[in-house]
């Protein structure tokens, strides 16, 4: 029963909200547009202080190990191509060909042997 109170209640204060916003429409709208200017460059003014001291050197920490990570993996090809360049030019076009074709090896990733005789008879179930 209270939750009904509570939202009627919520309800009236509402409707006289719009009441008092039509009424002021109606009789004074050039107090109405300098009072709504007023709230949002006030509010834009908090949240522009509020984001400069608070909000601006926030970043979540997976997101500076991902961007740590973009920056040593693009310096890394960046390393390794400009010396793939500089053999090539030396080496012959049949070597360059070989070269191009094979895939350098990922040093980072590493294989996870599990128990593979464990598996399931999914028939079974």
């Amino acid at each position: 029963m209270s939750r009904n109170k509570l939202s009627l209640f919520i309800y009236a204060i509402i409707g006289l909200a719009v009441l008092g916003f039509a009424s002021q429409l109606i009789t004074d709208t050039a107090s109405l547009v300098r009072g709504l200017l007023t709230m949002v460059v006030v509010g834009a003014i908090m949240y522009g202080v509020v984001y400069y001291f608070f909000l601006r050197n926030r970043t979540s920490n997976e997101l500076k190990k991902y961007k740590k990570a973009a920056k040593q993996s693009k310096a890394k090809h960046k390393k390794d191509g400009k010396k793939a360049y500089a053999q090539a030019t030396k080496k012959s076009s049949n070597q360059l060909i070989k070269r191009k074709s094979l895939k350098p090896k990922a040093t980072h990733l590493r294989v996870i042997e599990g128990n593979k005789q464990k598996r399931k008879n999914r028939a079974s179930f």
